[in-house]
């Protein structure tokens, strides 16, 4: 078979886990997935923490792509009104095969009116935004409805890609990858999730968060307006 073309959305403050997670599951299979960087612009950018990162290609020289994947990150709130990014992602849409996400990148696939009456889900604390937008919003680590395919927080990245790998070469490539990248969880700690997390915890990362919540939240409720 023709090896698909993933085209892999980067944009400055992105967190990086989304990103490098899938990207270094993609890569391990050459045979099936063909991976491009794709931005709108191929100078240097910072992804939050401070490491710089850059597109191969811009937007104008991205060819046809099979699969899109926004990851998610502080920089989303830009994207969420950036005709740029909104265009290139509702134009290229219409020919892929799959639009993914991981994290808070399917508030941007939301934004882009991409998710309009699929379900979808998001990092645990951007839920409630989701479910602003025409998505029926799920909490789980990996939700796929028809060929949308959106991961939750971070580390799910893994768990996406992952999934997309045994979905379009066959679980046994997948596996083989997993085993790989030891992929075996063990974390030393059960506060990975609202759900597990000791209630100081969790109230102190919402503590954390809430400026930035608050600010995206503004940012949609606009979006909304508009629309």
């Amino acid at each position: 078979m023709d090896r698909l073309k993933i085209c892999m959305l980067l944009f400055p403050n992105l967190t990086l886990q989304d990103f490098a997670g899938p990207y270094d599951v993609f890569s391990r299979v050459p045979e099936y997935f063909e991976v491009m960087v794709v931005s709108e612009n191929t100078s240097i950018m910072t992804a939050e923490g401070g490491l710089h990162v850059k597109a191969t290609l811009t937007f104008e020289q991205c060819p046809h792509v099979d699969i899109i994947f926004v990851p998610g990150g502080r920089g989303i709130d830009a994207l969420l009104t950036n005709p740029a990014y909104i265009t290139f992602l509702q134009t290229r849409a219409k020919q892929a095969r799959y639009i993914t996400s991981v994290c808070t990148g399917s508030l941007v696939l939301a934004a882009a009116g991409l998710l309009n009456g699929y379900r979808a889900t998001t990092h645990w604390r951007s839920l409630e935004l989701l479910q602003m937008f025409h998505v029926e919003v799920v909490e789980e680590r990996v939700v796929i409805d028809r060929n949308r395919i959106t991961g939750g927080g971070v580390t799910a990245g893994l768990d996406f890609a992952l999934s997309l790998t045994a979905l379009i070469c066959c679980e046994e490539h997948a596996k083989m990858v997993q085993l790989a990248l030891e992929y075996n969880p063990d974390p030393p700690f059960r506060s990975g999730s609202p759900k597990t997390a000791e209630q100081f915890v969790l109230e102190k990362v919402c503590t954390a968060t809430q400026k930035s919540f608050d600010e995206r939240r503004a940012i949609i409720e606009a979006l909304s307006r508009e629309n």
